[in-house]
């Protein structure tokens, strides 16, 4: 296939007749003339006159600016790399520290939730005012607020995609929210007899699972909003419930001092965790991340489960975090530090800390492996009631087509927000 133009490859013939003819090449100018069959009268002051010099020579220039191009460019990444900002971005065992890089201030109640965005810088937090508003987290800047409850919000979640927002209240009603349509309140959902206090997202998106003041866990259609299954087995009030990755599992947390681990297809009580000395606020799966450090911590070789759902931590009033093992029920670990009641878990992405917000006003963070905590960061004036990690998917399969969903795996960026009964969020950045 010609890589030139008919204009072009005249071009070409007739500055290379020019050429020989210039440089007495009378043979080759001939045997050229006649194999191309191009009508040329050599004339010293026609534009291909040195035409072929010229390019020549202008192709050795742009080739060594190149070369000195990318070097250059290689020795600015490297530079980049080492600064201190990016390095604390990249780093994987980047924690917060004070002071933190936004104070988001608007909301006129106790916030009692924030959650990330899985994809842009958005960030929505709950607040006992009846709002939820929508916050960039990258600039600190205030978005919009969302109004339908009209009690206090006590959670609210994105789906995998960040198409859609829930949110529950003491209103009694589960609310979802369209991202890409002006934020609108498109549908609710009713079911619990009190409180809905905490709500989730299933893996896969179809369903949410609520947590509530009236002891019970259910589990609601998002298309149909029909109410699936109720799941009772909790004495008290459940303060949250939430899936596993992979959803074969749900980990509650309850006033009656135990955690619970759920079939959500069958509502059947998996596990029940003893051993907290007064109400649980917190339950967290750990990612498969943390198995190896979590072994270690429990002097356990490191083989066996290797799906998710296999260990949880949970937080409670007692002023402790403990660590289980979801198969035995057996406590693996009690870190003690706090001084008063834990609020908040979230695992570190590396899988090698835990972060843990209490009404201490502290985050503290502890290293799996020994159960140490190695840092303490005076995060807020009051109590802190809620902690999160930035989400970020990011999908390793085609970006569209139905293989996309298969190889989609949720990244964690180096972001955290803290926010409480100050009425103040901080996002923490490197």
């Amino acid at each position: 296939m010609a890589l030139l133009s008919d204009r072009q490859k005249e071009e070409l013939h007739k500055s290379m007749l020019e050429y020989l003819h210039t440089s007495n090449f009378t043979a080759a100018y001939n045997a050229l003339k006649e194999d191309t069959g191009v009508e040329y009268t050599p004339d010293p002051k026609a534009k291909y006159a040195g035409l072929l010099e010229k390019k020549w020579t202008s192709v050795i220039r742009l080739q060594k600016k190149i070369m000195d191009l990318e070097t250059r460019n290689a020795s600015l990444q490297e530079e980049l790399s080492i600064a201190p900002s990016k390095r604390a971005a990249m780093q994987a065992d980047w924690v917060p520290r004070a002071p933190a890089a936004h104070v988001l201030t608007g909301h006129r109640g106790h916030i009692t939730r924030v959650a990330f965005h899985p994809q842009y810088s958005i960030l929505a937090s709950a607040s006992e005012d009846a709002t939820v508003k929508i916050w960039d987290w990258e600039t600190g800047e205030f978005e919009r607020t969302l109004k339908g409850h009209h009690r206090a919000v006590h959670d609210v979640d994105f789906d995998h995609k960040g198409h859609l927002l829930v949110t529950c209240s003491s209103d009694l009603f589960i609310k979802i929210w369209d991202s890409e349509n002006e934020w609108k309140n498109t549908k609710t959902l009713s079911g619990h007899d009190h409180s809905v206090s905490s709500v989730r997202f299933m893996p896969g998106d179809q369903y949410i699972v609520s947590a509530s003041r009236d002891s019970t866990i259910r589990v609601f259609d998002v298309a149909s909003t029909h109410l699936v299954r109720t799941i009772s087995g909790h004495s008290e009030w459940v303060r949250c419930a939430v899936p596993s990755d992979d959803g074969r599992l749900l980990a509650s947390a309850s006033k009656d001092k135990t955690a619970k681990l759920w079939d959500p297809l069958t509502g059947e009580c998996k596990g029940e965790l003893r051993g907290h000395d007064n109400e649980l606020e917190a339950v967290c799966f750990a990612p498969v991340a943390a198995y190896a450090a979590i072994r270690e911590l429990a002097g356990l070789p490191n083989v066996g489960s290797k799906g998710p759902g296999a260990y949880v931590a949970t937080g409670s009033r007692d002023k402790t975090v403990k660590l289980w093992d979801v198969q035995s029920g057996q406590m693996i670990k009690n870190l003690a530090g706090h001084d008063n009641w834990v609020r908040a878990l979230v695992f570190h992405p590396s899988g090698k800390l835990l972060l843990s917000a209490a009404d201490d006003k502290t985050i503290r963070v502890w290293e799996l492996s020994t159960g140490r905590c190695m840092k303490t960061v005076e995060a807020h004036s009051h109590f802190v009631a809620t902690l999160a990690w930035g989400r970020q998917r990011v999908s390793t399969a085609k970006s569209n087509g139905a293989d996309a969903k298969a190889g989609e795996a949720e990244k964690l960026v180096n972001v955290v927000a803290s926010a409480g009964v100050d009425q103040i969020i901080k996002i923490w950045l490197p």
